[in-house]
């Protein structure tokens, strides 16, 4: 099919499906960076659901490393990680979308009903000492969508992917089992 064999067509998925984890999720991060430098800031939930990037991003490096190398065991760790990581970054990203959606409370903190001061100097006080971006009120919509919508799609496609490389070494696996046994008879 494409011409590898043996090891390296085993590895080429596993090789491929790391290094555009590491992509996608290094150009995700710069993507959040750049609008929250043209002043959108970001909530507490968006900030959570960036976590699983920050550690994804050098997992994904050192599975496409542990991959080049032959160290198989490592790799497939790597991976796993990444799926269950990337998975729980698309369940966080799906809550905060039904947060924007007004369909579960948020957190506390970042969303709700406003609380009252009992003074105007106490209000005064609030307004000094806190900065609260609403985790219910999108900041920003790109192509109909708000962020934690789009985080929900790239998070479950990374998570996807990371398992099709997992699925991929098994099947590798496999098959370089078999042809060892015939290579026997």
């Amino acid at each position: 099919m494409n011409g590898l064999r043996g090891p390296a067509r085993r590895a080429s998925a596993p090789l491929c499906a790391a290094l555009v984890i590491l992509v996608v999720g290094v150009s995700t991060i710069a993507g959040a960076w750049i609008y929250e430098s043209l002043g959108y800031l970001p909530c507490e939930l968006c900030l959570k659901q960036r976590i699983p990037y920050y550690i994804g991003i050098p997992l994904a490096a050192l599975a496409a490393v542990a991959v080049h190398r032959g160290r198989e065991s490592l790799a497939r760790a790597g991976l796993v990680a990444l799926a269950l990581l990337f998975a729980a970054g698309a369940a966080l990203a799906v809550y905060h979308s039904g947060v924007e959606l007004k369909l579960f409370s948020g957190p506390s903190d970042c969303a709700g009903a406003l609380n009252t001061a009992g003074s105007v100097d106490a209000f005064l006080k609030q307004l000094q000492t806190t900065k609260v971006v609403r985790c219910d009120e999108p900041a920003l919509w790109v192509l109909g969508l708000t962020l934690s919508n789009w985080n929900a799609m790239i998070s479950a496609f990374l998570a996807a992917l990371a398992v099709a490389a997992i699925l991929s070494l098994h099947e590798g696996c496999r098959v370089e089992t078999e042809s060892s046994k015939d290579e026997l008879s």
